[in-house]
């Protein structure tokens, strides 16, 4: 490897019989790499690797110096921890026994392909370039927390573990390593710890498995997260925690799965934010949490979902799910979305409503009615604002809820405008009969007699103020009072029932 490094040429140590080793593939791929074989021998010791990097060597005149090595087994800790590295480190199928260290490095691209790491940790690291990790296994996961990589991060098919999360039966290491620090809690928790990470092209963390949680907060991804057909179980509260994030794009579709909370509070995502197809699961409380997020496109379309729901608050340009994409307790207080795509029914958007695990909320309802008239569907827009009413009774004293079942009932809060014409018909026509069948007496037997009109004298009654003056004419009998006084009354609820509707009506508001 000593010798290799003033030109950059590959060492393999790689030997599995009947299988094509690294090098024979990488030459075939690219043609013309020059390998080196170091027989038997697979140990390398990183503080050589270290005095390399470091310059203990120069290149050679006309070539790129670098280390790339394949099937080693590196012993000791590769601490690189505030150098400048201006030479490749290119790792393939090695195993790393310690830590690989490099925060406040500044470094070209760094590839750990298929390789075994204890842990990796660039904390405040500057990467020219790629950072690929793909294929590895980190028993303690990696910490990238305000890291900078100006190429592409590349994680697929990685398998992460957290610090907490790997036994001395299972991975072979102790995870007993940082007994000092204050936030050992959240470290036992998390296998990727990357707040305020900065990548300039995608960030490509497909297919991986992780033990514990990705920690996110802060993070700005210019090129997108990717993430499908990653697993992960948190064995803390948060799968994904992901709070003040910037995101061109985030896919955790397409075999995303997750035991544990997904939280987006106050993130930023320019373009689509997709669940479609994933798994996700709580073991309690939320499983999404998306407070204050603003998105362009948010597809809510999960093959299964178990845990609570919260978009309080939520911006939305196109909000794509499904009924059955929500829970049985969704929180939609504040949400606002420009449009809606989904099989869902208007039954079923009502049904939505009521999801909310505290109750009532009246701007959900308001919103919808929004978007329905905003589209041109004014019947619907009616609907959920009557919804909306009957919701809202429901929180009221007694003697509201009753005046809410008459205001219902006779003109659905204003709403349904018909109602009053029926019950009005309806009552025109039950006094018509009536006092056809039993007539009122004449009341002044001097004046010269008067045609009775049952129809008209019904009218009388039910107009609050009389109109025809059959009321002072005519004086009802028998059990006919009783028929009279309650049309007079019906009369005045009707009235009062219209005023009041068609004040609710016509009051401008988000509904309106």
């Amino acid at each position: 490897m000593v010798a290799a490094y003033p030109t950059g040429e590959w060492v393999d140590v790689h030997e599995e019989q009947g299988q094509a080793t690294w090098a024979d593939r990488l030459s075939s791929a690219y043609g013309g790499l020059t390998t080196l074989r170091a027989g038997r021998d697979r140990v390398v010791r990183a503080e050589v690797i270290r005095a390399l990097l470091l310059g203990v060597r120069p290149a050679a005149p006309g070539q790129v110096a670098a280390i790339r090595l394949i099937g080693a087994r590196i012993v000791g800790d590769l601490d690189l921890s505030g150098a400048e590295v201006t030479s490749t480190l290119h790792l393939i199928n090695c195993r790393v026994a310690g830590v690989i260290d490099l925060v406040e490095a500044q470094t070209r691209a760094l590839r750990f392909r298929d390789c075994e790491i204890l842990r990796l940790r660039a904390g405040r690291a500057r990467i020219d370039g790629v950072l690929d990790v793909g294929g590895s296994t980190l028993k303690e996961g990696i910490r990238l927390d305000n890291a900078h990589v100006s190429g592409q991060l590349r994680m697929s098919g990685c398998r992460l573990g957290c610090p907490g999360g790997w036994t001395p039966e299972n991975a072979g290491w102790s995870s007993a390593r940082y007994p000092g620090d204050p936030r050992e809690q959240d470290q036992k928790h998390t296998a990727l710890w990357a707040g305020g990470l900065v990548v300039e092209g995608g960030a490509f963390l497909r297919g991986m498995t992780v033990t514990g949680g990705l920690r996110l907060t802060g993070a700005r991804f210019n090129g997108g997260l990717w993430l499908q057909d990653t697993t992960i179980t948190a064995t803390g509260r948060y799968a994904v925690h992901a709070d003040y994030l910037h995101a061109t794009v985030m896919n955790m579709a397409e075999g995303f799965s997750a035991e544990g909370e997904i939280s987006l509070r106050v993130a930023r995502i320019s373009g689509t934010l997709s669940f479609n197809g994933a798994r996700l699961k709580a073991k309690e409380g939320l499983v999404v949490q998306t407070r204050h997020l603003e998105v362009g496109e948010l597809l809510l379309t999960p093959e299964s979902i178990e845990g609570g729901v919260d978009l309080g608050y939520t911006r939305v340009g196109l909000l794509a799910d499904r009924p059955e994409s929500y829970p049985g307790s969704v929180r939609l207080d504040g949400l606002v979305y420009e449009s809606l795509r989904s099989p869902a029914t208007l039954r079923d958007r009502l049904a939505w409503l009521t999801r909310h695990p505290v109750g009532y909320r009246p701007q959900p309802y308001e919103q919808l009615a929004a978007y329905y008239r905003r589209i041109g569907h004014e019947p619907d827009s009616r609907r959920v604002l009557l919804a909306k009413q009957r919701a809202r009774r429901r929180t009221l004293r007694v003697t509201g809820r009753a005046w809410g079942f008459v205001l219902d009932a006779v003109v659905g809060y204003g709403f349904r405008p018909w109602l009053a014409g029926a019950w009005l018909g309806a009552l025109l026509t039950a006094g018509t009969v009536v006092f056809s069948l039993v007539n009122p007496v004449q009341i002044s037997l001097d004046e010269r007699p008067r045609h009775f009109n049952a129809f008209v004298y019904t009218l009388d009654h039910l107009v609050p103020v009389s109109l025809f003056e059959q009321r002072a004419a005519w004086e009802p009998t028998g059990w006919t009072i009783w028929v009279a006084n309650a049309l007079i009354a019906a009369g005045w609820i009707l009235a009062t029932a219209l005023i009041a509707g068609g004040t609710r009506v016509l009051r401008p508001g988000p509904g309106s």
